[in-house]
């Protein structure tokens, strides 16, 4: 098994750095730095994590295809991967339509437009001319003008057909979930893409990538957790909320308390103990060993700390290195 850390660079890339630093100490084998336009630049913020680490990867979780033409991505993750040492993974998906709602792109041809990005990147890394004509991406003879080498891809996968099109083309796939239950359903997507195109599933690196909170107060754990937890319920899909035998009424509800920010409710009762269970590794060291094991026994091959990672950060990040990594 390894283990990721993800942190989203709503805090200066210093302190972030910090943290990445701190967590390669720990035994954390990749770091992943979300990417939102709302926050700091994901690339800038790699970029000083690369100068302040030595070993740990170093990846974005994730950028997509919308907001960033196909040949500046592949230019920003290889100047990371130069700088790094090699230690660069570029992690891409279709993103977030309600966050391109804000922005005014229209968020169309998700499944396309990832293969076809994917592909391009591929191609610009390995050093040739790119002319392409699909649906969604289009160049006319473009290149690097620099050698890029071979830098790993990790999709964000949610959906059958996006896990099945990682399980075709991906090195690795980051999917937003941590229960059992889910994994049974993505990893067979992902065998069953693997093997269409006559791969190995097991050469993708299937990765949980988790709301995780864990403290030795499972109470400040669980609370920690909450308002991130309301957030998965409240932008699941209903066939993912009837999985784990939650009230499609109760997703309605918190969706509404989000959307009026009345966190109060979120905080007293609304997330409930069956959603936290649903939705997050969460609790003691020995709680989240025990789920991290049964995710490993169906498949899971790297484990992401995403938000809030616990409590307290710092000794989060020391507790999952100390009571868990170094276990396992």
């Amino acid at each position: 098994m390894k283990f990721g850390i993800e942190f989203v660079p709503s805090d200066p890339a210093l302190k972030i750095a910090y943290y990445a630093k701190l967590s390669e100490q720990q035994g954390f084998d990749y770091v992943w730095i979300t990417d939102h336009y709302n926050n700091r630049d994901v690339y800038s913020t790699l970029t000083v994590i690369a100068l302040n680490t030595n070993s740990i990867k170093i990846g974005s979780g994730v950028t997509n295809s919308y907001t960033r033409n196909a040949a500046i991505t592949a230019s920003s993750i290889a100047s990371v991967a130069e700088i790094s040492g090699g230690r660069a993974v570029l992690g891409l998906g279709p993103g977030d339509k309600a966050t391109f709602d804000a922005m005014g792109i229209e968020w169309v041809k998700p499944l396309a437009t990832t293969k076809e990005t994917i592909q391009a990147i591929r191609n610009f890394h390995a050093g040739q001319k790119v002319s392409m004509d699909g649906e969604a991406v289009k160049f006319a003879g473009a290149k690097l003008a620099f050698n890029a080498g071979k830098i790993p891809i990790y999709m964000g996968a949610q959906g059958p057909k996006m896990l099945e099109l990682a399980g075709e083309i991906a090195d690795g796939v980051l999917i937003n979930a941590s229960h059992p239950k889910d994994f049974e359903v993505a990893v067979e997507q992902i065998r069953k893409g693997a093997e269409k195109v006559g791969r190995d599933p097991k050469e993708v690196d299937v990765t949980a990538y988790a709301c995780f909170s864990i403290d030795k107060d499972p109470v400040k754990a669980i609370n920690a957790a909450k308002v991130v937890v309301a957030f998965i319920v409240a932008g699941s899909p209903d066939l993912v909320i009837e999985r784990h035998g939650i009230p499609l009424e109760a997703k309605s509800q918190i969706g509404a308390a989000i959307a009026k920010g009345d966190f109060g409710a979120l905080m007293g009762g609304l997330v409930t103990p069956q959603m936290i269970e649903a939705f997050a590794i969460c609790g003691t060291p020995e709680d989240c060993l025990k789920r991290i094991k049964e995710l490993e026994a169906i498949g899971v091959t790297q484990i992401v700390a995403g938000s809030p990672i616990g409590p307290d950060k710092e000794k989060a990040i020391k507790l999952i290195g100390k009571e868990i990594i170094a276990k396992m």
